[in-house]
């Protein structure tokens, strides 16, 4: 995630069939690989799923109990009224006895729910939908819920006025999640420890000119239909994924499909309104994946591209799955910025939120590598720029430690990114080049598709360097106060 603006960080054609299901692989890969706060297996009899996973910043989202491993949402949307009728597929196993189940969804009218094919009594407690299946779902088995659900999605705006969810723009909408938006279009286990595999397919009535909407969504686009009077997209993504990065834009958009010289799939969507603005994007998006992949492991996912809508009230960008978007032509260093995190955020995901600065850092340090090889600052440079706080970007990163952010709502503050970044210079300075990129290599190699925190990573630096490193953390990572220069 990243803001717009240059001053200070404000952040934060085949037929389709029902979905709910995914390739045999995609499915094993995401029951290994996500991790939730649930209680481990071998927990007694059935009980209950706890609502939260135990998060401090976040305490209501995610749920214990059950890990997903795929969702299979089936979406008709109407632009014209801002209308959502949803069929959610969530195949799960179960980490304890289930007797009940949480689901995070916000907003919207719950019809039915299935567990097994079997109905289950529901009940709505905020954002909180409980589930109560008709037997109880024994410890191990892999389980199958559907939910069928409509209604006008909500658009949330933070106490500084940042959107997220389900947001209209001025053709169509867009679904922004970090960090609780995508509870507003679909229900499932809202937290990034519980990562999964998806098939999205949206039906969009054609406008009343006959034109069909766009619809651009994480993953590959595997099918289309023309049906007349409506078109359907089937989106797929095959590598897991935390719900926060789920996207999907509706609207009209100038569509580019290229390659990357390893033969990697570049899908990019820009807005008319920002065609001129954005007309380097899909030529930067191969190159910038190119220039990543040498210095921090091979691409992690079986797609790229990027999104560059027109709503510029938008202040910040989201490094959605596979496709960054943003909502006016972006800048390089931003474009470098949300490429950067399909590795440190998408592939390698914070375990929890308090974790964001592994996320955010090190995609901030990819600029300054970025910015360094283009021939402008070296990171030397930059660095003391931010400790100076002469850099536009450094406005309030001493303001509370990068990986100890006070509440929710300061996720994306200016710590987390300008003082994340300059842990990582720190440790660059401390083991050197060579020892350095191989953390980074071995980072991204050890937690392909997984969940990671901050305590691996320090774990990996001083195994890598063959250095105590507590010192440096301690002051430049933990330490409340600003750090004399070292």
């Amino acid at each position: 995630m990243k803001p717009h603006t240059v001053r200070g960080y404000r952040p934060r054609s085949a037929a389709l069939g029902r979905l709910g299901w995914a390739p045999a692989t995609a499915l094993l890969l995401a029951m290994t690989t996500s991790c939730t706060g649930s209680a481990p297996p071998g927990n007694g009899g059935p009980k209950p799923g706890t609502a939260g996973v135990g998060d401090r910043l976040f305490p209501a989202l995610g749920n214990g109990g059950y890990d997903v491993a795929h969702y299979g949402l089936t979406l008709d949307y109407v632009p014209e009224t801002n209308r959502l009728k949803g069929t959610a597929v969530i195949t799960a196993r179960a980490t304890q006895g289930l007797s009940r189940f949480n689901l995070d969804l916000s907003g919207l009218r719950v019809h039915t729910a299935t567990v097994q094919g079997v109905k289950a009594q529901l009940h709505r407690d905020k954002d909180e939908l409980l589930v109560t299946p008709a037997k109880t779902v024994k410890d191990g088995t892999i389980f199958k819920t559907v939910v069928t659900y409509d209604g006008t999605p909500r658009m949330r705006e933070s106490g500084d006025g940042d959107l997220e969810g389900w947001i209209e723009t001025d053709d169509g909408s867009t679904a922004l999640g970090q960090p609780t938006g995508s509870t507003t279009w679909f229900p499932g286990n809202h937290h990034p420890s519980d990562k999964a595999t998806y098939d999205i397919a949206i039906t969009v009535p054609k406008d009343k000119d006959g034109a069909p909407y766009d619809v651009v969504s994480n993953g590959k686009l595997t099918t289309e239909e023309d049906k007349g009077e409506t078109v359907t997209r089937h989106w797929r993504t095959e590598e897991p994924m935390a719900s926060y990065l789920a996207h999907i834009s509706v609207g009209y958009f100038e569509i580019d499909k290229v390659w990357t010289d390893d033969d990697l799939p570049v899908y990019v969507a820009i807005d008319p309104d920002e065609s001129e603005g954005a007309a380097d994007v899909k030529v930067l998006v191969p190159e910038i994946v190119g220039w990543a992949s040498e210095r921090f492991g091979p691409y992690p996912f079986s797609s790229t591209g990027a999104i560059v809508d027109h709503l510029p009230e938008l202040d910040y960008a989201l490094e959605t799955q596979t496709k960054p978007y943003f909502g006016e032509a972006p800048d390089e260093a931003l474009l470098v910025h949300e490429l950067a995190h399909q590795w440190f955020g998408n592939s390698v995901t914070p375990r929890k939120w308090k974790d964001m600065w592994l996320s955010e850092g090190l995609a901030t340090y990819a600029e300054w590598l970025w910015e360094e090889e283009q021939g402008d600052r070296n990171t030397n440079e930059v660095f003391s720029d931010f400790y100076d706080g002469t850099d536009t970007e450094s406005e309030g990163i001493w303001a509370f430690p990068p990986a100890d952010p006070p509440s929710g709502g300061r996720v994306s503050d200016p710590p987390v990114y300008g003082r994340g970044a300059m842990v990582v210079h720190k440790v660059r300075e401390a083991v050197g080049d060579e020892t350095f990129f191989d953390i980074l290599r071995s980072w991204t190699r050890q937690h392909r598709h997984g969940n990671a925190d901050t305590r691996q990573f320090i774990a990996l630096c001083e195994d890598k360097s063959g250095k105590n490193l507590t010192e440096l953390f301690d002051v430049w990572l933990f330490s409340k106060q600003k750090p004399s220069r070292m």
